[in-house]
């Protein structure tokens, strides 16, 4: 139940605290107020807790930010509410409250219980909270589509046609997958050939990973045979003949000084090891100098194979990794291409396996909307009877159809179509072809009956459902809303006077100005001041003794009757 509700610079309200529990001020809550007065607001604000898209065009001018911050009680009772704190990771002891900022730089932030939560974490809260029905719902009667929707409510298999969609999904993605296999069977042999040419290609010339890289080295210094030899030969006969002899003599006369002076010990020992390590040095040059070679045949053939390996990373990849990868790929699809078969019978298995259980939930689906259809009909006929609705009803027609694979679709084989008769002697026909706009409000408001009834929503809020409706059909709509504020905390805008005079709570909402800006404000009216407002809804600007007298005896009756 929604107990507060505040509102901070929002449009043209500046600052509102609306204390709705006290004083037990439950069962029926109406708003009043001339046309532009700002009773809407109160729907943005709710829009706004329930993670609706925010724009910074309803801050108040001069404002930094607006806020909205509603107060919840909330039923230990309601089990899927209770779940959804749990699965949320809210902490919800009875009451629940739910925050809104909106900054003028456009930024948002939503709070649950002082905790910062996401505007969709709001919006599966708000469905398990309060209800809204504006006066373009009944719109929704007008689109064959949203039919459905309002059986499988009223009936409560949406967990089922929730389990055959995703069932239905299931089976798309396994059709697409079969479809992909069966083009594949049709081009397998094209397949095979293509790629068992390319591996061929690949294995033929055996490339292994940096080979490339070895033999640029080798073609570079094979190019430079010539000058590395000379260079190398020049080298090794200097190191040999001149350095090296060099190098023994002083080794030898070192250690001679070494043994006449021990201060010279270690700088012998540094020159005999750097005479050993030239030693090495001038085998290891040798070495170098004796596997070179200007072996043109040599270069030739490496230029080939670079031309080889070059070619197949054009094709395959800009590696000689990834070419190696590619024929790896390669080898895996032909072996898919082998089991392909085998692929292909399981999958058609599959997909049969799918479609049969399809049709047995779309079978079930569909002797549960008509089993619902039937309750339907019978309840709307009691609900539009109590709304000055006389010998008239709602028929549900299901649109004939194959109850077969070729006729499923997500939500099942079913189209159902609403058809009415408003008129006594005159055949039903379709929703959207006889129904007035004020017929529709009820119709909707009828709908809204039988939901309410069913679900655990506690708050349901009217915003102007009495749209065109006037007159007998008037009173039995306020009769209706109160008949529901029984067991519903019910919020109704409205600018009829009969269900202004059956409200428990009555809120008048103004505007004005003060300190040269315009402001909207709501008050709590007091039994005088409904006559006062109820008279101004019956009459307007003319009210007289009569109209007075006449508003008394509305309020009077909606007290009677609660």
């Amino acid at each position: 139940m929604l107990c507060e509700l505040k509102i901070d610079n929002l449009a043209l309200i500046e600052s509102l605290h609306l204390d709705l529990c006290s004083n037990d001020r439950n069962g029926l809550v109406v708003m009043t107020g001339e046309t532009g007065a700002g009773k809407s607001i109160m729907l943005r604000a709710i829009h706004l807790l329930t993670g609706g898209r925010a724009s910074v065009d309803w801050i108040r001018n001069g404002a930094e930010n607006c806020t909205v911050e509603a107060l919840f009680t909330v039923s230990s009772e309601n089990e899927l509410l209770q779940r959804l704190f749990e699965k949320q990771g809210i902490d919800v002891d009875e009451t629940l409250v739910m925050k809104r900022v909106v900054s003028n730089k456009g930024r948002s932030r939503m709070y649950i219980n002082g905790s910062p939560a996401t505007a969709k974490m709001a919006a599966e809260l708000a469905v398990n909270l309060l209800n809204v029905a504006s006066q373009h719902d009944h719109q929704q009667l007008l689109q064959p589509w949203f039919h459905l929707d309002f059986i499988d409510t009223i009936g409560e298999t949406w967990a089922l046609r929730r389990g055959f969609d995703h069932l239905f999904l299931k089976w798309q993605e396994k059709r697409a997958e079969l479809a992909q296999l069966q083009k594949q069977e049709q081009e397998k042999e094209q397949r095979k050939d293509f790629i068992k040419y390319q591996l061929k290609e690949i294995l033929d010339i055996q490339p292994f990973p940096g080979e490339d890289e070895a033999l640029s080295e080798e073609k570079k210094r094979l190019k430079s045979g010539d000058t590395l030899i000379k260079i190398s030969r020049n080298s090794h006969k200097l190191m040999e003949h001149s350095l090296l002899d060099g190098l023994i003599r002083i080794r030898t006369d070192m250690m001679q000084v070494a043994e006449l002076d021990s201060d010279a010990r270690e700088l012998a020992t540094e020159f005999a090891e750097f005479s050993y390590l030239a030693e090495d040095l001038v085998v290891k040059l040798r070495d170098y100098r004796d596997s070179l070679n200007n072996d043109p045949y040599r270069l030739d053939l490496v230029n080939e194979r670079l031309n080889e390996l070059q070619g197949l990373k054009r094709k395959y990849g800009n590696s000689l990794e990834a070419v190696i990868s590619f024929a790896e790929d390669a080898e895996a699809e032909l072996q898919q291409i082998k089991n392909l078969d085998k692929a292909l019978n399981e999958c058609e298995a599959e997909a049969g396996e799918l479609e049969k259980e399809l049709c047995i939930q779309a079978a079930s689906l569909t002797k549960k909307r008509k089993k619902s259809a039937a309750i339907l009909e019978k309840s709307m006929g009691k609900e539009l009877s109590s709304l000055a609705f006389n010998q008239s009803g709602l028929e549900v027609h299901f649109q004939e159809h194959d109850q077969d694979v070729t006729a499923l679709r997500q939500g099942g084989w079913d189209k159902v179509e609403f058809f009415f008769s408003a008129n006594p002697g005159e055949p039903p026909r379709p929703l959207v072809k006889v129904a007035s706009g004020g017929e529709l409000s009820r119709l909707m408001l009828a709908f809204k009956c039988l939901l309410a009834k069913k679900d655990m929503v506690e708050t349901v809020i009217f915003d102007e459902v009495d749209a065109g409706i006037g007159g007998e059909a008037a009173e039995a709509v306020a009769r209706k809303i109160q008949e529901l504020s029984t067991h519903h905390q019910v919020f109704c805008i409205t600018h009829l006077p009969q269900i202004a005079a059956r409200g428990n709570t009555h809120f008048l909402v103004e505007k004005g100005v003060e300190d040269g800006r315009t402001q909207s404000g709501i008050s709590l009216l007091a039994p005088t001041q409904r006559v006062d407002e109820v008279s101004r809804m019956l009459a307007g600007e003319s009210v007289s003794a009569q109209t007075r007298a006449w508003a008394k005896e509305l309020l009077e009756k909606g007290r009677t009757a609660a």
